[in-house]
């Protein structure tokens, strides 16, 4: 996939938050951008695109990276016009790993006194929609960071692993929570404890990974998914992502209650009101995100 760019004439239009606007201004224009690449797709603008970008290193994810990724996100984040995003990397690789060089003189005192990788899990907190694009290598906080999105698409020949044990240490950015719950305990056992990898096949069959796509349109793919998303009540998509994402930490009669809860939240919104008029006038809505 070729490198993307930053559009500005898409990024920034009237509906934009000044904040979030003059942040992505000054990614464009000052050299802000050093390990990803972003811009604004889909139809109108709907859709956010980032890129992970140290294809020498395989996306190796230093900490400089998941800064600019943070601040990506919550670019795409405050614009009401982006109503999904797609997070992806090279065709060689997602992300191959954390980066090993920066952490491998870490003591404990200085993991733990810091919180190391405590802002990694930026991206399992946005309230749009996120689609992990898949291609080549997720292993370790790689795959870690795939599966903090919300679907993962996957390129044929990607391969998904936890390979931390073979370096003398386990997963510390929710591998073994995520993949455990993705996978079940068998699987993830045998990956985390021999970090050998899985195809993008296994990953499909195991549930790891929603759909498998030629590497050449995996990206495009993911576009038109986060696309259709974005055509949704971004009000509505943001409850349903909450009642979906609430069943990986909540007892089944817990989250029951909770999706009733936000379904009967549907109810005082414009939305909602619009969705069900048009479906009896046999129309199309028209959402307002109210």
């Amino acid at each position: 996939m070729a490198t993307l760019r930053v559009l500005l004439p898409h990024v920034c239009g009237p509906l934009r938050p000044r904040a979030s606007c003059s942040m992505l201004r000054s990614f464009a224009s000052g050299g802000n951008l050093e390990y990803i690449t972003m811009e604004k797709t889909g139809k109108g603008g709907s859709v956010g695109l980032i890129q992970l970008n140290r294809p020498k290193v395989l996306n190796a994810l230093c900490d400089s990276l998941v800064v600019e990724l943070n601040q990506a996100l919550e670019a795409f984040e405050g614009d009401p016009a982006v109503g999904a995003i797609v997070l992806t990397g090279g065709e060689k690789a997602f992300a191959a790993g954390a980066d090993i060089k920066e952490m491998q003189n870490r003591t404990f005192q200085d993991c733990y006194s810091a919180g190391f990788l405590s802002h990694w899990d930026r991206v399992a907190r946005i309230r749009k929609p996120v689609i992990a694009a898949v291609n080549g290598y997720a292993l370790g906080g790689g795959c870690e960071l795939a599966m903090m999105c919300d679907i993962i698409y996957a390129g044929e020949k990607a391969q998904f692993g936890q390979p931390e044990i073979l370096l003398g240490t386990i997963p510390g950015a929710g591998g073994t929570q995520r993949l455990t719950r993705a996978v079940g305990k068998s699987l993830a056992m045998e990956m985390v404890l021999t970090g050998d990898r899985i195809s993008a096949q296994e990953a499909k069959q195991a549930g790891l990974v929603s759909k498998v796509f030629p590497v050449e349109t995996l990206v495009e793919e993911a576009i038109r998914c986060a696309e259709k998303i974005a055509s949704n009540s971004k009000i509505v998509v943001a409850m349903a992502k909450e009642s979906v994402s609430a069943a990986f930490e909540m007892t089944l009669t817990e989250g029951n209650k909770l999706e009733k809860k936000l379904f009967y939240s549907t109810f005082a919104t414009d939305d909602r009101r619009e969705g069900m008029t048009a479906f009896v006038e046999k129309r199309k809505a028209n959402f307002k995100d109210k």
